[in-house]
């Protein structure tokens, strides 16, 4: 295990960059000199003066030197033609939910990895720097703070060494309003802008396929970050991306094992069919995001992406559990009209007290979960689409809920995602 901080980055076995592009300017004039200093997405180099005129067109740019005799440029290899171990990944996010799963995929398959973390990661900052870096086993940890651009370009520039693909799998805990752009938006673009400074060429964004259709904070945060993504790849042929869009994860489906086991009604809205997912589980989810990193097929997609099987909705999600336990099934109906009652009085208090402004907005997360199907969404039909989303892997629901009814949520403790 390696760690580097802002002050310490020894101990780092990491591959140094050969070499380093800087993008060139157009311009229609002469010019006598040209002075390179330190530019977006490149490692500062000292300063380099050409000392012979040079000219430029809007065409690509050609040196020409005193004799008319164009150079020839050493094309960028890309990283896709190295062995993984010469493969620098930075990981973002990467104690989150799914950003543990990830790293451990990526460091399976032999790549470089850069884990970048809180000293006090997890839930509230419950882990201590030791537990941290026993969750980053097999990676270099870095420790640094991505909501501040300054502190996460110095700890990378402590590393010594280029970047060649960013992985994020950074997410608001809460959905709350701020949190959501702080971390779904800032972060995230502070960990592309980052990557890009030192080199990295590609980028792999975990994101959520509910943003088809936004109406919370969190998804109009993903999406305005999706659209600068793909607008910096439209500004730089040589610069990909692969956008993840995951549907349901098993997690976040296993909120009522203990009720069940206990006896105690399955809960849902409505008759338990206005919404359906194709859950998918972790470690399935972290090995497509690990098939990102070098697929050709996936770069410069977005890429919705569920579990393998049917749909399931609530309901049957509900009998699943209660034939798992070998009993008789117990619904409890919510309407859903309750949901839209209490968000509409909380819609009105935020006028009043400002303060409530993330219970309302937790009020309108609860009900998009309760009504809305994590599916491809046709906009032509108005309707989610379970057989366009594609399947991926091989663990199913039911599985997952036997092992819980056996071992029980240790690891996977909801927090605040219990909201969801």
């Amino acid at each position: 295990m390696s760690i580097c901080t802002p002050f310490n980055c020894n101990g780092l076995t990491l591959q140094s960059p050969k070499s380093h592009s800087i993008k060139r300017v157009f311009t229609s004039h002469l010019i006598s000199k040209v002075q390179v200093t330190t530019v977006p997405y490149a490692i500062p180099l000292p300063s380099v003066y050409l000392s012979e005129p040079i000219k430029f067109s809007a065409k690509r740019f050609n040196l020409a030197t005193a004799s008319a005799t164009p150079t020839v440029e050493t094309p960028k290899i890309s990283f896709r033609t190295k062995n993984p171990k010469d493969i620098n990944v930075l990981v973002v996010g990467s104690t989150g939910y799914i950003g543990k799963f990830v790293v451990k995929e990526l460091v399976k398959r032999g790549f470089n990895v850069i884990a970048v973390a809180r000293e006090k990661s997890g839930i509230r900052g419950k882990n201590s720097k030791e537990e941290t870096l026993g969750l980053l086993s097999g990676a270099n940890a870095c420790f640094s703070d991505v909501t501040n651009l300054e502190s996460l370009e110095k700890s990378i520039e402590n590393l010594g060494i280029s970047i060649d693909v960013v992985v994020s799998c950074l997410a608001s805990r809460s959905g709350g309003v701020k949190d959501s752009w702080l971390i779904d938006y800032e972060a995230t673009k502070n960990s592309l802008v980052a990557g890009r400074k030192f080199g990295a060429s590609h980028f792999v964004l975990l994101s959520a396929i509910c943003v088809q259709k936004p109406l919370l904070e969190f998804q109009r945060a993903k999406l305005k970050f999706e659209s600068e993504l793909i607008e910096e790849s439209n500004n730089d042929e040589s610069f990909t991306y692969s956008i993840v869009r995951p549907t349901a994860f098993f997690k976040s489906l296993a909120g009522q094992v203990e009720l069940v086991k206990d006896g105690k009604p399955y809960v849902m809205f409505g008759d338990g069919k206005l919404c359906a997912c194709k859950p998918i589980s972790e470690p399935d989810l972290a090995s497509f995001i690990a098939d990102c990193v070098l697929s050709e097929e996936l770069i410069n997609k977005t890429l919705p992406i569920g579990g393998p099987g049917d749909a399931l909705t609530p309901l049957e999600q509900g009998e699943m559990l209660f034939r798992l336990v070998g009993k008789e099934p117990k619904f409890l109906k919510v309407p859903i009209q309750i949901m839209d009652f209490a968000i509409g009085v909380l819609d009105f208090l935020v006028k009043v007290f400002p303060s409530l402004e993330d219970a309302a907005e937790f009020g309108k997360i609860g009900r998009y979960y309760a009504a809305e199907s994590m599916l491809v969404w046709d906009p032509e039909t108005g309707e989610y689409d379970a057989e366009s989303t594609p399947s991926y892997g091989k663990d199913t629901l039911e599985e997952f809920f036997k092992r819980v009814l056996e071992e029980g949520m240790t690891g996977q403790e909801l927090g605040e995602q219990m909201i969801f």
